[in-house]
């Protein structure tokens, strides 16, 4: 399927373009030109969205799962042409394209099979008790959707978390209208899987504005979604400081709204000593293989690794050898791939090279450093994100000293714990911190792959997220766009279909 950006802005069913326009920056094949979006479309599509809502918020379950089937369909039939243009965007390989396709085709399944069951409406019934006294009305409680979501494309993911990703999905199995800001790293994807869900829409009769997209280069852009009277919530995953900045914006609006942003983590790895005096190679050759998965580029990427300091030359040496002639790899942007480099010189101001990084352009090389215990609980600066394909190694003298670096961790999206039978006992200790501090934690595994199912979590305390009660990723996710709302002596004919009988 041949295919070129019409480089517009898809409002309530309408491709709108724009005197300002920005130019792509693809690795490779020709840049496309794309209209900028500006404050006068996010008003627009906002408007568009809270009118949508009258109708598509009081849809049948079926019908919204037949709409989502529909997107995953119209996705799929474009597939030559989304792994195309999103290759040339993001320098990510076909494998890759194609893999983060399929996931996000499943998610919007996955959503269509959730909502057809119905337990995300968590339905409940105290029925009347007219002889108590006093006496009990009848109470009836049901989720029901908030009203238009926001959703930020993000950078690493132009298709699992970006346009019609878990956020959008999500949204729209709730009852929600969407408006999408597409991520400028990858404009013409954003535009083709914005088309497939445009295609949808028509295929089942939903209201036009029930899906937007704007492009979005602009900070100007995104400032005005979050703070729009009618958008209710805020889907985003990108940046500490970008996203900081929406959520305080979210804040401070005159009716604050939940800002749902995922925002980077350290996903610390412990490695105990059982597990390495019986895989000690392997975990390092496992390891570096997750750090440089995509060039690091993932939120779940094991920047941060464990260990006792005496077995730390070993499996340093043994890490080094499996980078040695690890390629460079093309990062998905020219700023991402200038921060890179600023965060791996803002380790090696700190910690001690074991591999240093040595890259330029926009290309990424591996980096490994090494640190004590000590010297990390002393310096910010070596437990903030590295976005990029870094490792750092924490040395500890004690269980105690190790215990006591996981209680000063911040947040994160994910631990990991290496270990044995014989790890059990300091596992023990290490569980109720690690629970307390990560979304998932896993055993001899590693954080990368996150996989899409009703019991993941994809989110975990600040600053992995903004809220560690939700989850951006599984079945879970829809409750962040839901509300529950009690009737109280209604009759039938007045209560949703769902509570009805």
């Amino acid at each position: 399927m041949d295919w070129t950006p019409q480089g517009k802005h898809l409002i309530a069913g309408e491709w709108l373009g724009g005197e300002a326009t920005f130019r792509s920056a693809p690795v490779h094949g020709p840049a496309h030109g794309f209209a900028s979006g500006t404050v006068d479309l996010v008003d627009r599509a906002c408007a568009a969205a809270e009118e949508a809502f009258w109708t598509y918020g009081w849809t049948a379950r079926a019908e919204r799962a037949a709409f989502l089937d529909a997107i995953a369909d119209e996705i799929e039939a474009r597939a030559e042409a989304i792994t195309a243009i999103g290759t040339q965007e993001t320098g990510l390989p076909e494998a890759r394209l194609q893999g983060e396709r399929g996931r996000t085709v499943g998610q919007l399944r996955l959503f269509a099979d959730h909502i057809r069951k119905g337990d995300y409406l968590d339905r409940r019934h105290d029925k009347a008790l007219p002889d108590r006294q006093p006496p009990r009305p009848d109470l009836r409680l049901i989720q029901r959707p908030i009203g238009p979501v926001a959703v930020f494309g993000a950078s690493n993911f132009p298709l699992a978390f970006s346009t019609a990703g878990g956020d959008t999905a999500s949204a729209l199995a709730a009852g929600c209208p969407v408006v999408v800001k597409g991520h400028p790293a990858h404009p013409g994807t954003g535009e083709i899987v914005a088309e497939a869900i445009h295609a949808a829409i028509r295929a089942t009769g939903m209201p036009p504005g029930s899906f937007s997209f704007i492009h979005g280069d602009r900070h100007e852009v995104g400032a005005a979604l979050v703070q729009h009277p009618l958008i209710r919530a805020v889907g985003f995953t990108g940046s500490l400081r970008g996203g900081r900045a929406l959520y305080d914006l979210c804040a401070a609006r005159p009716e604050p709204i939940p800002f749902f942003g995922e925002l980077g983590s350290i996903n610390p790895c412990f490695v105990l000593p059982h597990a390495l005096a019986a895989r000690g190679q392997q975990i390092a050759r496992d390891w570096t293989a997750s750090l440089t998965m995509g060039a690091g580029q993932f939120c779940t990427n094991p920047g941060l690794l464990v260990l006792r300091a005496e077995d730390a030359e070993t499996f340093t040496a043994a890490a080094t050898d499996a980078l040695m002639d690890a390629p460079e790899q093309v990062m998905l942007t020219e700023g991402i791939a200038a921060a890179y480099r600023e965060g791996a010189a803002r380790i090696a101001a700190h910690a001690a090279p074991v591999l240093a990084c040595d890259s330029r352009g926009r290309n990424a090389r591996p980096g490994i450093y090494r640190t004590s215990a000590r010297d990390f609980l002393h310096s910010h600066a070596l437990g903030e994100e590295v976005f990029g394909p870094l490792g750092l190694v924490v040395t500890t003298s004690s269980e105690d000293e190790m215990l006591g670096l996981a209680r000063a961790l911040d947040g994160q999206l994910t631990a990991t714990l290496q270990m044995e039978a014989g790890d059990t006992a300091l596992a023990r200790r290490l569980m109720p911190v690690l629970e307390r501090k990560a979304g998932r934690v896993l055993a001899n595994g590693w954080p990368t792959g996150v996989e899409v199912a009703d019991a993941m979590v994809h989110g975990g305390p600040y600053p992995a997220s903004t809220n560690f009660g939700a989850t951006s990723v599984g079945t879970l996710a829809i409750r962040r766009f839901l509300r529950p709302v009690c009737f109280q002596n209604l009759p039938d004919a007045l209560l949703p279909e769902d509570l009805r009988g």
